[in-house]
């Protein structure tokens, strides 16, 4: 029977990554598509030993000292009691790159069920938002949570 995970001790799995190698690009990587904007040789950097227990995410302690919670409503370019929509920087080269965000803090899985409700729709306005804007062809929706423990989605404009 595998030894389970700990928060001090990495499951089976981990425990049989190949720590400190590089792993290899899969045969159908996406490296390979027509519409990868990239082109050359892409190396994956050499896998890190994982750190346990995981540690804390932007925003993990509370709203307290979520840098999402602590920013002012007035900064948004769209909000409403429940949610805002936040311009990501400015130096991108993309036509607008956008974030949703539930005004509470929440991540994914404990949003409410109300908010969960609304974020289908939600979703949808946004990316027909950004789909308005000049130049703009398709709208890439994305959702990572390794950095914030707010939730978050990306909107990212290609032209």
């Amino acid at each position: 029977m595998a030894t389970p995970a700990t928060p001090e001790q990495p499951g089976a799995f981990v425990r049989r990554l190949p720590t400190g190698e590089r792993l290899p690009l899969p045969a159908d990587s996406v490296a390979d598509w027509e519409t990868f904007p990239f082109e050359g040789d892409l190396r994956v950097k050499p896998l890190r030993p994982p750190v346990l227990p995981e540690p804390a995410r932007s925003g993990e302690d509370g709203p307290g000292a979520c840098p999402t919670c602590r920013k002012p409503v007035t900064e948004a370019l769209w909000a409403d009691d429940h949610w805002r929509v936040d311009a990501v920087g400015t130096e991108s080269r993309l036509p607008a790159v956008v974030m949703l965000q539930p005004r509470g803090h929440h991540d994914l899985s404990d949003l409410p069920a109300e908010r969960a409700a609304e974020l289908g729709p939600l979703l949808q306005r946004v990316e027909r938002a950004v789909l308005g804007l000049d130049g703009v062809a398709r709208v890439h929706v994305n959702r990572w949570g390794d950095g914030a423990a707010h939730l978050h989605f990306w909107f990212l404009a290609l032209p």
